[in-house]
């Protein structure tokens, strides 16, 4: 027997399988989408009473790719479609690749950033329009929209589904692990938020790693957020409030995240091919073996973002570094690195020059600038920490 919960679940880990099997062998999004929807309707109609097939994701694969036909040989178009199609006889496997074809294609310069990961996350993890509309805080027609427009966009700029050659791959996998750690760290902000972005993100990082297991910044990227994500359960108290990582309750860290992710960084290290997202984990990977805050080897931390700087010489990345700064070389010295930077609508900014002026003691100009970062922050236990803040004495 098979319920409507467990066909969802089939669902969710499928359908990005089966949308990029299809949109290999007819090369048309909104096909392969409406046919894996059929599919799946059909298989919500059957399979109650039918039982589960042995190889469910075959079987809706299988169902598709025949819906997907009839409707093209309905097509005045369609046969023209068919003798241009790519289909595999059996239809009851997907090339290892197609899946990361459509990452690709998702995620292809012409798009914008939000778009690539709104469109991966409907197409590669399955999301429902709805689930991606609350992922971005906007209603689901509003969302719809956006999808129509972003496919309507693959196709009038003839994009291809395609693996990129070797001269595109750097510039191309680099907007693909940007739209998956925008998608993780969206999520990671909100642990109550459905569906759960954080964890598609992660799923999405060790999909990509099993289908690039050469590349280090894939590594880097799923090490990151493994490492990130074993903290998750300590950063929000049972009241909902913000705990900072002073003051995280260690014992609630996911070991078995920790361990992972130490694992994937000391693959990179092996590999000495160091990059933006392989020292960002090792950074977080020197925070996650620390007993206790007061334990951190905070020099080697300061050591890492220096070498982040040559590779990322970002505003964000010179912030953290500056941070770093202040915890080796004390509060004065962290906030004059903090002065020379300029980031006035980012509230981390003002955040961080907050703590180091009232471990100085300039209590008002702390005041000033928490109050600041509330301002910027968006709604959330954040906000509410920082608020919190502002009635330091």
């Amino acid at each position: 027997m098979a319920d409507r919960e467990a066909i969802g679940r089939i669902f969710r880990a499928e359908s990005g399988r089966c949308v990029a099997a299809l949109i290999a062998m007819f090369g048309d999004i909104d096909l392969a989408e409406d046919a894996v929807q059929d599919a799946f309707a059909i298989a919500v109609r059957r399979w109650p009473a039918e039982g589960m097939p042995p190889n469910p994701g075959g079987w809706i694969t299988v169902t598709a790719r025949n819906r997907a036909i009839d409707k093209l040989r309905r097509d005045a178009r369609g046969n023209e479609l068919l003798q241009q199609a790519t289909i595999d006889p059996s239809g009851a496997d997907t090339l290892p690749d197609d899946r990361l074809r459509l990452i690709f294609t998702c995620c292809h310069p012409a798009l914008a950033p939000q778009s690539q990961v709104e469109l991966t996350l409907r197409l590669v993890c399955g999301l429902s329009t709805a689930d991606v509309a609350r992922s971005f805080l906007t209603n689901e027609p509003t969302m719809a929209k956006r999808l129509v427009r972003t496919k309507h966009k693959i196709k009038a700029a003839n994009i291809p589904y395609r693996i990129p050659g070797d001269t595109e791959l750097p510039d191309r996998l680099r907007a693909v692990l940007a739209a998956i750690y925008l998608s993780y760290t969206t999520g990671y902000g909100e642990p109550d938020r459905s569906p759960d972005l954080s964890g598609e993100a992660i799923d999405l990082g060790r999909m990509l790693r099993l289908l690039m297991p050469d590349e280090p910044e894939v590594a880097g990227l799923l090490a990151l957020m493994l490492l990130t994500q074993a903290r998750r359960r300590s950063r929000i108290d049972s009241t909902g409030e913000l705990v900072l990582l002073r003051y995280q309750d260690r014992r609630l860290w996911d070991r078995g995240l920790i361990r992972e992710g130490h694992s994937l960084v000391r693959w990179c290290l092996r590999r000495n091919e160091p990059g933006h997202y392989q020292l960002e984990a090792a950074i977080a990977a020197v925070h996650a073996e620390a007993p206790a805050f007061e334990d951190t080897d905070w020099q080697q931390i300061l050591a890492l973002y220096d070498q982040l700087m040559t590779v990322a010489p970002t505003p964000v990345v010179a912030l953290n570094r500056a941070v770093a700064v202040g915890e080796v070389h004390g509060a004065a010295r962290g906030l004059h690195e903090i002065d020379q930077l300029n980031l006035p609508s980012y509230y981390p900014f003002h955040a961080a020059r907050a703590e180091f002026l009232h471990r100085q003691g300039h209590v008002e100009d702390a005041v000033r600038a928490f109050r600041t970062a509330a301002s910027l922050a968006p709604d959330g236990a954040e906000r509410r920490y920082l608020q919190r803040r502002t009635a330091i004495t």
